[in-house]
């Protein structure tokens, strides 16, 4: 009778406040996505969705992933009043809001208490002027991945989820003997000198790259001492992180979170058979351990939307609690942080089963890895060329950085 009166009492809530309705089943919801059909997550999602709601059915408008944003901004300007659509890019969303096209989300916030705590920071980037327009439900960040077998041949104590990146380098040289590279860096940016983004401070689109300084020379460091492959032998070969970790030899890569599905098929398929482990990445002196970068994937509702209630349920749900167990049910990485969660995460057949592990599947804090700002792309452009040559040597980590430092303000003379 008390659960009657209180469910009862929160539709009135709902409805006195913002004037939606609360959503009835015998109805469909059209969601806008990518690959719907080879997409274990959303087949997931889906399931569980209209499992705990009855009567209510997706209806996914599969748009091709590599004309998604060309396509879904025609369909919009079209008039189209498919209730939701999911966010690829952020600047996809940041051009659908001025257009006129996401419904503000503020008002269903406050109507509902909903929790926005557990997306650790990152629900902002979906946010024009303190207004909501996207619940985030995907941040791929990144981990540091290692193999135990290496550690426990050599007698060394495994990473921990709370390590400096100068205890981190200590680490890595000492595990490098015998064949065995301590650490290994792929070949792009975010893998060598992003982690300036992780204190919640920095940007790489803030015009100044000189907090980039420490993490060049720290790789050239490592790669000088024979820790890590050296740019030009991974740039000659093409040989690619996931194969390179695989082979045995690495003791540790940082790398994003989507890598542990690929080693889980690894193990299935008899690719490797090493025991491994994941960690937190490590941090700079003064970040909090668990700071993390990543990227996001959310969900919009249509403003032209004629379910936007229901739409609501639905995108609510998919950021929450419920919507990230059947996120993680498939290995997926969900952007909310909870220990339910990561309980959902850890109990993916083939996941590691430390409790180290697990721990790092809480992140403290996580970062976009490019933000949504003025001329981001080309800022883009500048730093990833200034970064090739000071990974080729062609250039110092100090001349580089002068260059993005200049090129870049050059954009906004």
């Amino acid at each position: 009778m008390k659960k009657t009166l209180a469910m009862l009492l929160a539709a009135m809530l709902l409805l006195s406040v913002t004037g939606f309705a609360p959503a009835e089943g015998g109805q469909t919801l059209t969601v806008v996505t990518w690959d719907a059909t080879t997409t274990p997550y959303l087949i997931a999602q889906k399931e569980a969705f209209e499992a705990s709601h009855p009567g209510v059915t997706i209806e996914y408008v599969d748009v091709a992933s590599q004309d998604y944003a060309v396509k879904t901004t025609t369909m919009l300007e079209g008039n189209d009043k498919s209730d939701v659509y999911m966010i690829k890019e952020i600047d996809n969303l940041i051009n659908w809001q001025k257009q006129g096209f996401a419904a503000p989300l503020n008002a269903y916030v406050e109507a509902t208490n909903y929790d926005l705590s557990g997306f650790v920071g990152t629900e902002v980037n979906y946010s024009v002027d303190g207004e909501l327009y996207a619940v985030p439900f995907r941040s791929d960040f990144w981990v540091l991945y290692y193999n135990k077998d290496l550690f426990d041949a050599a007698g060394v104590a495994y990473p921990t989820n709370d390590m400096t990146w100068d205890e981190y380098a200590a680490l890595a040289k000492q595990m490098t003997k015998d064949g065995v590279y301590g650490t290994h860096y792929h070949t792009w940016l975010s893998a060598v000198a992003n982690w300036t983004v992780a204190d919640g401070v920095n940007t790489l689109a803030d015009h100044e790259y000189d907090d980039l300084l420490y993490f060049y020379k720290l790789y050239q460091d490592l790669e000088d001492s024979g820790a890590c492959m050296a740019y030009a032998e991974l740039k000659a070969s093409g040989l690619h992180y996931s194969a390179a970790f695989a082979n045995g030899n690495i003791a540790m890569m940082p790398m994003g979170y989507w890598y542990v599905s690929t080693l889980i098929g690894y193990h299935n398929d008899g690719t490797c058979s090493f025991n491994w482990g994941i960690t937190a990445v490590p941090h700079a002196e003064g970040v909090a351990a668990g700071s993390s970068f990543g990227n996001l994937t959310g969900a919009m509702i249509n403003e032209k939307s004629e379910n936007k209630d229901l739409a609501w349920e639905y995108v609510s749900w998919l950021g929450g609690e419920e919507g990230a167990a059947a996120t993680a049910s498939v290995g997926a990485r969900p952007a909310y942080v909870s220990e339910n969660v990561a309980d959902a995460m850890a109990s993916v057949a083939g996941f590691p089963t430390d409790e180290n592990s697990k721990a790092a599947l809480i992140p403290s804090f996580v970062g976009m890895e490019w933000p949504v700002a003025d001329k981001v792309a080309d800022i883009k452009t500048i730093v990833n060329e200034e970064h090739s040559l000071i990974m080729a040597r062609e250039v110092t980590p100090e001349e580089g950085i002068e260059e993005m430092n200049e090129r870049v303000a050059e954009l906004f003379k």
